[in-house]
């Protein structure tokens, strides 16, 4: 049976792409909720699905993250794992709907709820606002703040994979983005523009036509305005987010079990390897011996960067609030060529965001000649 992908709250939840894509399951907020219906709704999605994965914004209230985790703990379950994103809202819709489309393809829950993480590296979210006087998720510069007060100035902003600014006018600079095929979504808020149509499009070489939805209604407070139109670019194909997800090593989680990739695993959130202050690898209470898997957690570099992610967050289960976990060394590149060797005493060294780290799959070449197209799930 395939698992279930849940959300937090509705806005989260897109239009599917097919009929075959699921829907996400929403997870009712806990405001006048009480615990125990809270525990049946996801008792309900453990007895039909088995494994539940939930996709759970940093933004969100502190109430409903203490309440997931609650449910958790009262389940005493091992198979929810909590996925936490910085995606801005629209980009974070676009995520569950990619997870919910690769629950028919074969892939384990736990290849699943560390995938986000990777995927999310290839979303390219951002908006058009019309002040950046409140926004406070992305560095802005006193100088925008002071050119934000002026009558009729719009500003483009990149939330990621990597933060950047302009203003929208003659001689702008662009935004950094994606070197492969995407699609563009638009959400329209309280802002009349066409600039991601008419600017956008044609720099980021994006085919076809610019879908557009409905605004999440987070989206006003993520972006500190509500005059913005929010837009995200994102992979469209099926068989390239297979091929891209299947082509990282999996590991096994020394602690669950559970099968992973990257660094860190979706359910339990233990890293990949836990070394011992004199380098031999250690065995943890459920482990079965010296883990031979170790790879570099160095810093996951981006489809476009050669060094670490800027301001990266922990994108998966939730592990401390300076988590930077990686995908270094977890990556086995389709051409053959082997991935840098990595020395397992350094895993849980301090993450420097100037170094280099190593190539991630790029999705224009993740499909190579034999490559198997995804197979759905009986």
């Amino acid at each position: 049976m395939p698992t279930a992908i849940a959300v937090t709250s509705a806005d989260l939840v897109l239009p599917p792409t097919d009929p075959g894509t699921p829907r996400a399951a929403v997870l009712p907020p806990p405001e006048g909720r009480p615990l125990d219906a809270s525990v049946a709704d996801m008792q309900q999605l453990l007895t039909r699905y088995g494994h539940v994965v939930v996709v759970c914004p940093t933004s969100v209230p502190a109430a409903v993250e203490h309440r997931l985790h609650a449910v958790r703990s009262l389940l005493e379950s091992d198979r929810i794992a909590l996925v936490r994103t910085d995606l801005p809202p629209l980009g974070a819709a676009v995520l569950v709907r990619q997870l919910c489309r690769l629950t028919g393809c074969d892939f384990t829950p736990g290849v699943l709820a560390s995938a986000a993480r990777l995927l999310a590296h290839y979303i390219y979210a951002g908006a058009v606002l019309g002040s950046v006087s409140r926004l406070d998720r992305v560095p802005v510069g006193l100088g925008s703040h002071l050119k934000s007060w002026l009558p009729g100035a719009h500003f483009a902003v990149l939330a990621g994979p990597t933060p950047q600014m302009v203003r929208v006018g003659s001689g702008e600079e662009a935004l950094a983005g994606p070197e492969f095929a995407t699609e563009l979504l638009l959400a329209r808020g309280h802002l009349q523009t066409d600039w991601p149509a008419t600017a956008l499009v044609p720099r980021w070489r994006i085919p076809g036509p610019v879908q557009e939805t409905a605004l999440p209604a987070s989206s006003p407070g993520w972006w500190g305005t509500g005059k913005i139109v929010e837009f995200a670019a994102y992979l469209p194909d099926l068989s390239v987010l297979h091929q891209l997800v299947s082509s990282v090593r999996r590991e096994i989680c020394h602690w669950c079990g559970m099968d992973l990739i990257g660094d860190r695993c979706g359910f339990c959130a233990a890293p990949l390897t836990v070394p011992e202050p004199g380098g031999g690898a250690y065995t943890g209470a459920r482990g079965t011996g010296a883990y031979a898997g170790a790879q570099d957690a160095g810093s996951y570099a981006g489809p476009q960067s050669a060094g670490s992610y800027p301001g990266a967050q922990d994108a998966g289960s939730y592990a401390g609030p300076q988590d930077a976990g990686s995908y270094a060394g977890a990556y086995t590149d389709p051409q053959g060529t082997d991935p840098r060797p990595a020395d397992p005493r350094h895993a849980l060294e301090p993450v420097d965001p100037h170094a280099p780290g190593p190539a991630v799959p790029h999705p224009t070449r993740a499909l190579g000649p034999g490559a198997h197209t995804p197979r759905a799930l009986p």
